[in-house]
């Protein structure tokens, strides 16, 4: 490790992108490449999240192999889950693996789980700095996630496609978004999209009132179509959902489930813009040999918190949002 004006300059720097893939990791880890190089930094990618860092799966990356990979949505280092990873001696196999690659410090894209092994690895020695990548919208440390944007924009635009269709033939459209346990995705849907309901995990709900209601009293408006948005998180199995509504409105009621649709595609201007800000700031972070930090967006600056402390944060759903999307959607 060589040293300058008495800190440690890291030479060598690895990226991976683990857990679900997000539109957006492709332009973090071009702005990761492309920093680094600034920096003097050499970059190897680590395919198949930390399956990569056990097995070896390790390709070195320049400035020209990341051009044109902004616009494509996945990961081109592709992503996996690693139970493996779990297990210490595998973790510490991965820390002999990285040395032996001459690895000093790692970028981590990825949601909550990623992060954890982010954290083992740092306190094994390996700086690691960890990059949200989740169209969950789900991490506690941060207001934003590469990939959320992109990911309301898809749903926005079949829920567009689908209101068509729903008005034309007088239905009800119930229609499930993605998000986990979280109801980030929805609700910001269903804003946009001018639903009728919208329902989340993190608020306990009642179809009757909540759903049917609003869909008897838009029935007396003269209203003849409706948009549920539904988060995947919620408890109740959608299609028991719209028989309920369809029993109590006799209103008919279909059931569109988006699914993985929406993690694919080119990543909107926010997500280009915002991986690229994050990637940035992850090596201003290893360059000065800081790891064990979280790269987040809070208030629109772009901010670094401790590992552990942003793993210990609970995220809550914006209230604000939330009653204002109750009070117009009708």
């Amino acid at each position: 490790m060589k040293y300058m004006n008495g800190l440690k300059r890291i030479k060598k720097i690895g990226v991976l992108t683990s857990g679900g893939d997000s539109p957006g990791m492709n332009a973090t880890i071009r702005a990761v490449v492309r920093t680094a190089d600034n920096f003097g930094i050499n970059v190897v990618g680590i395919r198949r999240g930390y399956n990569g860092l056990l097995n070896g799966d390790i390709i070195e990356l320049n400035s020209r192999s990341v051009a044109d990979i902004m616009h494509r949505g996945g990961t081109f280092l592709y992503t996996a889950r690693c139970m493996e990873f779990l297990e210490e001696k595998n973790r510490l196999q991965a820390v002999k693996n990285a040395q032996k690659y001459g690895i000093e410090g790692l970028v981590i894209i990825g949601g909550d789980g990623s992060f954890r092994g982010a954290e083992k690895l740092n306190e094994l020695g390996i700086p690691t700095v960890g990059i949200p990548g989740t169209i969950d919208n789900d991490i506690a440390a941060t207001d934003y996630s590469i990939g959320f944007d992109t990911a309301c924009n898809i749903g926005l635009e079949a829920v567009d496609r689908l209101r068509d269709t729903t008005q034309s033939h007088e239905k009800c459209s119930l229609i499930e978004v993605m998000g986990r346990n979280a109801g980030y995705l929805a609700l910001q849907v269903g804003i946009a999209a001018g639903a009728t309901a919208v329902l989340i995990p993190e608020k306990n709900y009642n179809i009757t009132r909540d759903v049917c209601y609003k869909i008897s009293e838009g029935q007396k408006r003269g209203k003849t179509h409706h948009i549920i948005i539904v988060s995947e998180g919620c408890k109740d199995n959608i299609q028991a959902i719209a028989d309920q509504i369809e029993l109590e409105t006799k209103i008919s009621t279909r059931v569109t489930v988006l699914g993985h649709i929406q993690r694919g595609g080119p990543p909107t201007v926010l997500d280009r813009v915002m991986a690229t800000r994050m990637g940035y700031h992850a090596i201003e972070l290893l360059s000065k040999d800081i790891g064990g930090r979280l790269v987040g967006l809070q208030k629109n600056e772009i901010i670094d918190i401790d590992i552990n402390e942003g793993l210990e944060k609970q995220k809550f759903i914006d209230e604000n949002l939330y009653e204002i999307c109750n009070v117009v959607a009708r």
